[in-house]
């Protein structure tokens, strides 16, 4: 379910406090659009395992099975050939498929930047109203404008590592065919090592602060 604004005690929110409340929305509807994609990716990824991992199986038993061809030996059947282009195909596919998900994922965490960015323009707009230190009231409960900074900018690089992450298994996993190499990056594609725990409760401590979430 997406954020939307939510009724709070204070007076109507406006301003810094409105961007600021907008922003920590947007967050939480990129993290879905993300935990979606990733879905949607590991799904592709185990399937080219899958396509890659049986191809490189019937190889080497065709490689066991049938003596090196020699230069007048009669072309392979037709029936052989069909399996091989039809393989090729459907692996073909799901590398489009994980290629997809990864650019829609590069367009999330490029809404992130700009969510940071933005969120730099409330201090910089702060600092210049108040002086250095920014203004000594809170916009909600207790965070100061250099606290919210610092939430976005840690779930920013969370996903920014993570991205990078992604991009390189979408370059190896159609050409690895080492079953324990393999698991690794699926495993390492649902796991998400760069977005632990603490990312999700850093989500959750911005919705809080900015009364997306009842305290």
């Amino acid at each position: 379910m997406e954020v939307t604004s939510a009724n709070r005690k204070c007076p109507a929110v406006t301003g810094s406090s409105r961007k600021i409340k907008d922003n920590a929305a947007d967050w939480h509807n990129l993290m879905l659009r993300w935990e979606k994609l990733n879905e949607d990716g590991f799904t592709a990824a185990g399937n080219i395992t899958a396509i890659t991992l049986t191809r490189s199986q019937s190889d080497q038993r065709l490689l066991l099975d049938d003596p090196p061809s020699l230069p007048d030996d009669p072309p392979a059947p037709p029936s052989s050939l069909s399996q091989q282009s039809g393989g090729a195909a459907e692996l073909q596919e799901e590398c489009c498929k994980l290629q997809d998900v990864v650019h829609k994922m590069v367009a999330v965490v490029t809404k992130m930047e700009r969510l940071m960015t933005s969120q730099r323009g409330v201090q910089d707009l702060e600092e210049f109203q108040f002086g250095p230190e920014g203004r000594t009231v809170p916009l909600f409960h207790s965070w100061s404008t250099k606290h919210f900074n610092e939430a976005c900018g840690l779930l920013l690089a969370s996903f920014q590592q993570e991205l990078r992450l992604k991009q390189m298994i979408l370059q190896e996993v159609g050409h690895t065919v080492t079953s324990d190499l393999c698991m690794v990056y699926l495993s390492c594609w649902l796991q998400q090592p760069f977005l632990p725990p603490q990312t999700r409760l850093t989500l959750e401590a911005l919705l809080l602060e900015t009364g997306h979430r009842p305290l």
